[in-house]
């Protein structure tokens, strides 16, 4: 996450922002040396893109938003679907050459480097992420029901971690559909790791929540968080049966997204 101030940007987006604004700039002056007057295909090249990119993950997830259809709007949960929107691009990209429109050598370069920045730019989002645990850490705390919770023995069954606050309307937005996604996956262990409040705010809002009280662990002094490299909140963390570290989800989770990164939760042990 890119911290300004109050403000909390996910590096993906300023990835694709990045990308898109150099590009734009580049389709620009290309076009004005061809001699061609200010189009819009910049822009309708990327709006279609992530208009493909977010029809391709409601596809796949359809299940998830059909309960809810208009959530699938809501783009904060982060659900796309990349290959959708790559190939969005490549056929405008292609339906201006086959027409041979005068923009195509312009739009073809914008095409180009904005998918190659956002490739790079993704990467070496991958290789700069914190050196957090891989696997489920040696940390420890107390549940709701006065039980010692310790992370590395739950090892041998998927652990879905939860970091959250009260005072965080996000955490507040997700908690049905983690309860929801742990009534309909009894195989995952799922934990509500609260960071830095009281116990008795952590009591009384697991009570309106209906949050289990074995699966609440207090963490005073945000520990947990610090331990995995990772502060924002909400954020969850997805350990396989082995006890690896799958996926991190930094933000809001809807059904789509968090059944998504359950998927890879499910590989089986392996036999030695």
């Amino acid at each position: 996450m890119l911290v300004l101030g109050p403000l909390v940007l996910p590096w993906a987006g300023v990835i694709v922002l990045a990308a898109w604004l150099i590009a734009s700039t580049l389709h620009d002056r290309s076009a004005r040396r061809a001699g061609l007057p200010p189009g819009p295909h910049a822009w309708v090249l990327a709006l279609l893109a992530l208009a493909a990119a977010r029809l391709g993950f409601v596809l796949q997830y359809g299940r998830e938003y059909a309960g809810a259809p208009w959530t699938a709007l809501d783009i904060r949960d982060g659900g796309w679907s990349a290959g959708w929107g790559l190939l969005a691009g490549a056929l405008y990209v292609l339906a201006l050459w086959l027409r041979r429109n005068p923009w195509r050598r312009p739009v073809a370069l914008a095409a180009t480097v904005g998918a190659g920045l956002w490739l790079a730019g993704s990467g070496a989002l991958q290789l700069a992420q914190p050196a957090a645990p891989t696997a489920l850490p040696a940390w420890q705390g107390v549940a709701l029901d006065a039980r010692t919770v310790q992370l590395p023995a739950l090892q041998g069954r998927p652990v879905v971690i939860n970091l959250w606050a009260s005072w965080c309307p996000p955490c507040r937005r997700e908690m049905p559909v983690l309860l929801r996604a742990r009534a309909d996956n009894p195989e995952v262990r799922f934990l509500w790791v609260n960071q830095g409040e009281a116990p008795e705010t952590v009591v009384g809002f697991a009570a309106a929540q209906q949050l289990p009280q074995a699966d609440v662990v207090l963490d005073q002094s945000s520990q947990l968080g610090a331990l995995l490299g990772h502060r924002a909140l909400p954020t969850t963390l997805f350990y396989d049966a082995r006890g690896a570290l799958v996926a991190v989800r930094s933000g809001e989770l809807s059904a789509a997204t968090l059944a998504q990164h359950l998927r890879l939760t499910a590989q089986p042990l392996s036999k030695e």
